[in-house]
């Protein structure tokens, strides 16, 4: 698992530095951490899932992506994503494509403020595909039941 996001929390307005060595809390938030992430993608042996739960409903969609890779830290965390599949109404993720990775105190978006204030992510213009962000911004695609998300799992699957 790379990611569990129960209710939008705000544990994940983490910096880079605890980003990058992973993280969780006794509710069952968690990130893995950027550099394991890394060393795990490079070797192209796995792709994404993403399970979203909708807020007005309970039911839970997924999307999949055929490649997932994301770089070094002396790139950043560059994100490699594309091949989407799944019944979440769309692809949120592949805009995020060949981001790199923005926390509230390292800003790599190309937004002109910091997406990554509320909750570390890899962001082009912001709230593309919000699974760190907190409560008030917690969203994704256009999910059948709706743009707000109760919970969210990231997990690494072999191909």
């Amino acid at each position: 698992m790379i990611q569990h996001n129960i209710n939008g929390s705000l544990v994940f307005n983490r910096s880079w530095a605890e980003y990058k060595v992973g993280f969780n809390d006794s509710r069952g938030n968690y990130w893995l951490g950027n550099d394991l992430l890394s060393q795990l993608t490079l070797t192209g042996r796995y792709k994404l899932r993403i399970d979203l739960q909708s807020r007005s409903n309970s039911t839970w969609y997924y999307a999949e992506y055929s490649t997932f890779i994301v770089q070094p830290e002396s790139d950043n965390y560059t994100l490699n994503v594309s091949g989407y599949s799944g019944n979440a109404g769309g692809d949120a993720l592949s805009i995020q494509n060949g981001m790199k990775f923005t926390t509230y105190d390292r800003d790599n978006d190309v937004w002109s403020g910091n997406c990554g204030i509320g909750g570390g992510f890899w962001y082009s213009n912001c709230c593309g595909g919000c699974v760190n962000y907190n409560y008030a911004y917690f969203k994704w695609w256009y999910l059948p039941g709706g743009w707000w998300l109760q919970s969210t799992r990231m997990w690494l699957q072999c191909k």
